[in-house]
């Protein structure tokens, strides 16, 4: 049976993933390896302007890694305030829905439901703030990001793009770094 491979290989026969297809290549060779991801996409795009046919191509991130960027100090003053403005977005959101299909007035269903809106946001985040027994008192961003771009090619146009790429000042990078 053939299995779906998103950096190559044979697709299966699953309707439902045929939109992976167009995230494979037949057999894909590595053309080269890139520290950031502009430098990769400049070198698919020197090959484009050279015709040739980059829908053989496909950009891969590697060696991913996990970055998290610490934001600010939790306190409960600003998990308050969080849930407030949380809840006051629902809120709105639902006094809007009420409002198309209640026969009441709608403003006062809008301003109702974003007041009920703020009062459980708040509770709700204190609650799940007083769950974590301070193990968290950190707000963060979380991103994962590749730290190797790797530029692969179509088995039978790989000799091609080679050459090409041999021709971009500094578009091929150092195999010995």
């Amino acid at each position: 049976m053939a299995t779906n491979n998103p950096l190559g290989g044979l697709g299966g026969g699953n309707p439902g993933l045929q939109g992976a297809s167009m995230l494979q290549l037949q057999f894909p060779q590595s053309l080269a390896v890139y520290d950031d991801y502009a430098a990769a996409q400049k070198a698919v795009d020197f090959l484009s302007d050279k015709e040739f046919p980059v829908e053989n191509c496909m950009i891969v991130g590697t060696d991913l890694k996990q970055v998290e960027r610490i934001t600010g100090r939790l306190t409960t003053n600003k998990v308050a305030l969080g849930g407030a403005l949380s809840g006051l977005w629902l809120g709105i959101f639902i006094g809007i829905i009420f409002s198309l299909f209640g026969s009441d007035s709608g403003f006062v269903t809008i301003v109702t439901t974003a007041l009920f809106g703020v009062l459980f946001g708040i509770v709700w985040a204190l609650v799940g703030y007083a769950a974590t027994r301070g193990r968290r008192d950190f707000s963060s961003v979380r991103v994962v990001v590749a730290t190797r771009y790797e530029v692969l090619v179509e088995h039978k146009l790989l000799l091609r793009a080679q050459e090409l790429l041999a021709q971009l000042p500094g578009g091929r990078p150092n195999p010995f770094a």
